[in-house]
């Protein structure tokens, strides 16, 4: 049996070392009112960087949710790569969410394109389009594409991709975050169906987002 953990992502490493000793340098200087803002910092840093292990399905034919956060959409929208219209489940993560991303079914990286752009709120609709973002095109073992879309929000201000082209994923698999609030968005192929709502709040590695609807898992 595995013990339950929650670990830290790498890329906290900077930030709490900056607001750690912030927070000793001013104690040490008797200036309590910084050094209690930077312990605050500090706190915040420990729970935004925070990854904690999940329990990921291995029913076949589910697609397990890529983020923690909230459903703001299920609609059809136009794929980055291909511009065909496809069903998307776009993830709200405010910054109080995990934001350890995860792969939603074992695949292999077929592309990953980023984008630089804008930073306006990552709930409005062309934040898709006009946004800072990184795109990964995923092919499972029935060749099937995906499309996982990590963007970054109004306060996020770095996308952190882990993966490179060629990459296998096992379902559940860490492969990124985003720093301090933003949104993910997967789009599905052609025979899987949303198998959740808007508003309901889902976790990475854990959430079925989508099922099959004929023959096996990938």
């Amino acid at each position: 049996m595995r013990k339950a953990s929650i670990g830290l992502t790498p890329e906290c490493v900077p930030s709490l070392a900056l607001t750690g000793l912030a927070t000793i340098a001013f104690g040490l200087m008797d200036c309590w009112f910084m050094s209690l803002v930077f312990l605050i910092l500090f706190w915040f840093c420990l729970h935004f960087f925070r990854d904690p292990e999940r329990v990921t399905p291995t029913a076949p034919g589910l697609a397990i949710s890529p983020a923690d956060g909230k459903v703001i959409k299920v609609q059809s929208m136009p794929d980055p790569f291909t511009g065909e219209m496809r069903q998307c489940i776009c993830i709200f993560m405010n910054v109080f969410s995990v934001h350890v991303n995860r792969a939603p079914v074992s695949s292999t990286v077929a592309a990953i394109q980023y984008h630089p752009g804008k930073y306006f709120n990552a709930a409005w609709d062309k934040a898709s389009t006009d946004n800072e973002r990184c795109a990964y095109s995923l092919r499972d073992s029935d060749g099937s594409l995906w499309t996982m879309v990590q963007i970054a929000g109004l306060i996020a201000r770095r996308i952190v991709c882990r993966v490179d082209e060629g990459d296998s994923l096992h379902r559940g698999e860490r492969y990124g975050m985003i720093k301090f609030g933003s949104r993910v968005d997967l789009y599905l192929p052609d025979d899987y169906v949303p198998a959740i709502g808007i508003g309901e709040q889902v976790f990475a590695g854990q959430t079925v987002l989508a099922r099959k609807q004929h023959g096996n898992d990938n």
